[in-house]
């Protein structure tokens, strides 16, 4: 199943009429409403599904914005908080955004996770690949460096994603939403490939599954902190659907699938066949990129995988 996010085109729009229509008019039946989502583009949406002009796959968490959030900004609430309140207020703004979701009739809702406090490292990491010093010694001390920070400090808040998890997958599970939890671009965010592993595993419920975003994954493998493959074969019996886009080396993502223009962008033909057969692909495109990308990558999409 294909889908296209509104994170495209949220920001151009007044109205979510004219939003989601834009998005079906580029050649895409399902769209994802995305993490830009404000509370004045829910009416447009709302009459677009109840005419059946529209189909919603998913929903990405928070829809919508909370109210003081003017743009996109999925992180401005965090799970993994050291704050109280702000923890509360995570889970609740979740739980609104899983109404919408049955209010809508989609049947899944992406998540992140939350993020360990400490010193940033991805962004030093993908400065030193753009140098061409990501085999240097000083690359490997200084990622080896924060791999032990993370270890260390992980744990408390994995520990408060886990509390604010449970609760969710719970309420999702009566509502009868899935939630997917997202592979992330930074190092410093949750879940690292065996956090996933283990929320998992402590979470069996039907409700909660994987959400792969293949971006992220191929910055997380340029950067050296897995194999993208082996990552994505192992994960495809939790997978719930995926985030499509490209990356440039070493970090520049959401491109169009096929427009990463380097041997270390995407491999869509090694990777698609490791997915199930009914998973769901969602277009996730960055403000920058322009119709004609997205619809000739469309077109190459359906040449080579079909609808």
């Amino acid at each position: 199943m294909l889908s296209i996010s509104t994170c495209w085109n949220s920001t151009r729009h007044s109205d979510g009429a004219s939003m989601l229509g834009e998005l079906l008019d580029c050649g895409f039946e399902w769209i994802e409403l995305g993490h830009g989502i404000r509370a004045t583009l829910l009416p447009g949406i709302q009459e677009m599904v109840d005419a059946g002009k529209a189909r919603i796959s998913s929903l990405h968490n928070f829809c919508p914005l909370p109210v003081e959030i003017t743009q996109p900004a999925p992180d401005c609430l965090k799970y993994s908080s050291p704050n109280e309140a702000e923890r509360e207020r995570a889970v609740r703004q979740t739980l609104q955004t899983i109404n919408i979701a049955v209010r809508l009739g989609a049947p899944l809702v992406v998540l992140h996770c939350g993020r360990v406090e400490m010193r940033p490292i991805t962004k030093q990491l993908l400065a030193m690949a753009r140098q061409g010093r990501h085999l240097s010694p000083e690359y490997v001390r200084a990622k080896l460096a924060a791999v032990r920070r993370r270890e260390k400090l992980a744990p408390r808040y994995l520990e408060r994603s886990r509390d604010a998890l449970r609760k969710i997958i719970d309420y999702a599970e009566k509502k009868g939403v899935r939630l997917g939890l997202e592979s992330r671009y930074y190092y410093e965010e949750i879940p690292t490939p065996r956090e996933i592993t283990a929320l998992l595993e402590e979470f069996p419920s039907p409700a909660a599954g994987y959400w792969h975003d293949f971006g992220h994954i191929q910055v997380q493998q340029n950067l050296g902190f897995v194999d993208h493959a082996e990552w994505l074969q192992k994960m495809a019996p939790r997978l719930l659907g995926c985030h499509l886009h490209d990356v440039a080396w070493p970090g520049g993502d959401h491109r169009p699938p096929f427009t990463g223009g380097s041997v270390e962008s995407v491999d869509y033909d090694i990777l698609v066949p490791l997915l199930p057969k009914n998973c769901l692909f969602v277009w996730e495109m960055n403000q920058r990129r322009n119709r004609k990308e997205i619809e000739a990558s469309l077109a190459q999409w359906k040449s080579r995988f079909g609808e």
